[in-house]
């Protein structure tokens, strides 16, 4: 081009990555650009045209990369080009023809530089070439630096002294009658690992609160009569306000009169207790106080608070830039301690702490949990492993420790995980086995199982032991593996269910959308992944579950390069993003654990994160591609 016009500065401005790269880099690089046209379903690049030639960005139009010669259709269409993206750079990075034919599927113009010019500018530009060698990943740096900044602003507003009261409350306010006797309100208290107590009338009305700071001086040194009623002991001086008060409102409050609680009241009743220590924490939950809650709780109520303390720390880590990765780790981590103190409380009320039975009970997670993937969206998802004491048979076993995991599954359920609507839970006579039980469950699925049946089964595949025996739930794991591999019926079988499940990329649109207009960023953008990595895993005869771990540890034994890997992993770590996002913004809303789901509006997405989905869902389908290689289909 003779001369630079400041249009085409400002649109490769807006696109990734020429947004990154220095100004007399972008300059020198549009000097050596010419425009080229090309009319609808003309050919741009093609196998047959030899090692590429050029460089191109999409100025106008769209382009469409097809895996045969024929025109654009839904079935030979695997992906979409739009204004500000470039290609095709594997091709010109190893000097070599394109794998596919790519095809302007609209009247089309493009920025095109020569392969020689293209050379010396990777050279030239650090942002250039960091981007051509790590697209997806460079383009996720982008997304997470915008996300940061978004929940960092949010986070700060929601730790602000501007919030309202009713932001600020934590839990439901523990209370009792007046006429409750101070024994039972301090053996409450300890139980609760509560700071204070107020009684109320029949109408929720606050009459007086008892505090731990109280004890000292209106219980202990006076040596009271314990069993009198705490109405009497209590402080009738209450400070209280309203929910829609703002939070330095009751800060002020506290330091003029030295009170260190404020009651929440509406309409006269009592709402909530805010505390000085929640004030002036601004609302960070701290991990080691969650497994402290967790470890010692003794009622599910407790656990139902610690559950929402572990989603107030997703929204925190996440305002910090915690990597999805490590965020779902967290996350399940800490729905592990929680699942795994409901079983253990649930045994002992039971009666069954201490006896054969409990010694030979294993509680498994299966599902994202069992994969260590959890979101905020998760129902329950859980089976139980057992060992059979002598004298006794696995059906006798089974009739006394099903009401046991019914209770677990209800517990849970309490504590905002949804019970599963296939009964895929312990309470299920069905996933409530022996260890020669489950290897024969497992068995019939792998030699005998249908196509719809093992649809059904995949989720059993990723099982992990979170209470008990432990050693069973290896056992089990360390037999599959060894089982797995060598069957190649199943394997393929798998793999032809896997295939079933097409990323959404669209040729007309961007994205293929449902009745509602909306992306699944789970069963669409998510299971691909997870059903790829699962299969390559048995094949190899890996024994983790963890979709990341998996695909990095089948990769010697199935000949998959380092830089798919990386890249399919950052794919799906893209949109695991987008659904912790989404989770965590409807819950925001308003939305109720149940309410929530994986449903995303691709239209209300920004131009950066719909252009790394559609290069999120590209990798699953180069996944996809090297699935159906392996087992010829």
């Amino acid at each position: 081009m003779s001369a630079i016009h400041p249009s085409q500065l400002n649109f490769l401005a807006r696109h990734a990555p020429f947004d990154h790269m220095e100004p007399g880099h972008l300059l020198w690089m549009l000097e050596r650009m010419r425009l080229g046209y090309y009319a609808a379903g003309e050919v741009i690049v093609s196998p047959e045209q030899g090692a590429v030639d050029r460089f191109l960005v999409i100025k106008q139009g769209m382009v469409h990369g097809e895996q045969n010669v024929a025109h654009a259709s839904e079935a030979d269409t695997w992906l979409e080009l739009a204004e500000g993206e470039c290609f095709p750079l594997g091709a010109l990075l190893a000097d070599r023809p394109v794998a596919s034919v790519y095809r302007a599927g609209s009247d089309t113009f493009c920025y095109e530089l020569p392969a020689a010019d293209f050379r010396q500018l990777n050279e030239m530009s650090a942002a250039f070439r960091d981007f051509c060698t790590r697209r997806i990943a460079n383009l996720l740096e982008h997304s997470k630096q915008v996300i940061q900044a978004q929940y960092s602003h949010s986070s700060v507003e929601q730790q602000s002294l501007a919030s309202p009261l009713s932001a600020i409350i934590r839990r439901a306010p523990v209370t009792c009658a007046p006429d409750t006797s101070v024994r039972r309100v301090l053996e409450v208290m300890h139980e609760q690992r509560i700071g204070s107590m107020v009684a109320t009338d029949e109408e929720a009305r606050p009459l007086g609160i008892l505090t731990l700071h109280d004890v000292l001086d209106r219980i202990a040194l006076p040596q009271i009569d314990l069993d009198q009623p705490v109405i009497q002991v209590m402080s009738a001086h209450l400070s209280s306000m309203p929910p829609q008060a703002q939070a330095h409102e009751a800060a002020l409050m506290m330091a003029k009169h030295g009170f260190r609680h404020v009651l929440v009241v509406e309409n006269e009743r009592l709402i909530g207790l805010i505390s000085e220590k929640d004030l002036f924490a601004l609302q960070r939950v701290g991990l080691r106080e969650i497994g402290s809650t967790i470890r010692h709780a003794e009622t599910p109520e407790v656990l139902q608070q610690a559950a929402a303390d572990i989603r107030h720390m997703a929204h925190n880590m996440m305002a910090q830039g915690v990597a999805p990765e490590q965020l779902t780790q967290f996350i399940s981590t800490f729905n592990d301690l929680l699942t795994a103190r409901v079983v253990e409380l649930e045994c002992k009320a039971s009666g069954l702490l201490g006896t054969p039975l409990h010694e030979g009970l294993c509680w498994m997670a299966l599902g994202s949990e069992g994969r260590v993937e959890q979101t905020l969206n998760t129902d329950q998802d859980n089976a139980i492993i057992f060992d059979v004491p002598q004298g006794m048979d696995a059906d006798e076993v089974r009739e006394k420790l099903l009401p046991v995991a019914k209770r677990i599954n209800e517990t849970l359920a309490l504590c905002g995980f949804p019970l599963c609507k296939g009964e895929i839970m312990a309470g299920n006579p069905k996933w409530c086995l022996s260890l020669e039980e489950w290897k024969r469950t497992f068995s019939g699925w792998l030699s005998g199982g249908s196509p719809e049946a093992l649809l059904h089964a995949t989720i059993f595949f990723d099982f992990r032991s979170l209470y008990g025996a432990h050693h069973l739930a290896e056992d089990l794991r360390g037999w599959l593996a060894r089982v797995a591999s060598d069957n190649s019926r199943f394997l393929h079988l798998m793999a032809e269910n896997a295939l079933n499940n097409r990323p959404p990329l669209g040729v007309v649109r961007d994205f293929v959308v449902g009745k509602e207009n909306k992306l699944d960023l789970k069963v669409n953008g998510i299971t691909p992944f997870v059903d790829a990595a699962r299969i390559f895993s048995l094949a190899a005869g890996v024994t983790q579950t963890n979709t990341i771990q998996r695909l990095r540890l089948s990769a010697a034994k199935m000949n998959l390069h380092e830089s798919e890997i990386d890249a399919w992993i950052d794919a799906l770590l893209f949109i695991q993003v987008l659904r912790l996002r989404h989770h965590d913004e409807s819950s925001a809303e308003g939305a109720g654990d149940a309410a929530l789901d994986n449903k995303i509006d691709p239209e209300k997405l920004n131009e950066l994160d719909r252009r790394i989905l559609k290069e999120a869902f590209r990798q699953a389908r180069k996944l996809q591609a090297r699935l159906s290689l392996e087992y010829h289909l």
